[in-house]
């Protein structure tokens, strides 16, 4: 199995464990009366599971096995309501690692097509790390919820439209 191969099955699991991650955030966000962070939460949790459907549509597309792998336990519990902002912000930037790592294998292992494929995956990182972290900067500014709440009602619900043209498939569709 190559490196490039190896990475990709386990950015399977990597994006799973995002996606239920955001689940344990929205709900912490829903069980503390912050129905707009809730929301953008399990958004982005159906974001995630998206990103992973990609990446099992890719391997089913280019005849690689796919094997899903299990996920580890996720946090449920928070401090506050900046801790698990910056949780979600430290788990982006090490997803953003993980991408890089797989166009690199795949550079290296002459594999364009699966570098094609890490493109997109690269540019929606670096728009992921940057709502992620005003939403951070956001929240650490303000004690008043009602502020942060208004701020992703106003600011980031309405940058969430639906699923790009040039977004990969999903295997079973896009949710």
């Amino acid at each position: 199995m190559s490196t490039f191969d190896s990475l990709l099955s386990e950015q399977i699991g990597h994006e799973f464990a995002a996606s239920q991650q955001y689940i344990a955030i929205a709900a912490w966000f829903d069980d503390h009366e912050m129905p707009q962070l809730a929301a953008h939460f399990y958004r982005q949790a159906v974001e995630e599971r998206n990103h992973a459907m990609m990446l099992v549509q890719y391997r089913l597309d280019r005849d690689m096995k796919v094997t899903i792998p299990g996920i580890p336990e996720v946090r449920n519990d928070f401090p506050d309501h900046v801790e698990p902002i910056a949780m979600a912000l430290a788990q982006e930037q090490r997803v953003s690692e993980q991408i890089q790592a797989l166009f690199k294998a795949a550079r290296a292992e002459g594999d364009g097509l699966g570098e094609q494929a890490m493109l997109w995956f690269l540019k929606e990182q670096v728009e992921e790390v940057a709502s992620m972290q005003t939403l951070l900067t956001i929240a650490q500014r303000t004690e008043n919820l009602f502020d942060i709440e208004n701020f992703v009602a106003r600011d980031i619900a309405a940058q969430k439209t639906g699923a790009e043209a040039d977004a990969p498939e999903a295997a079973g569709g896009a949710l």
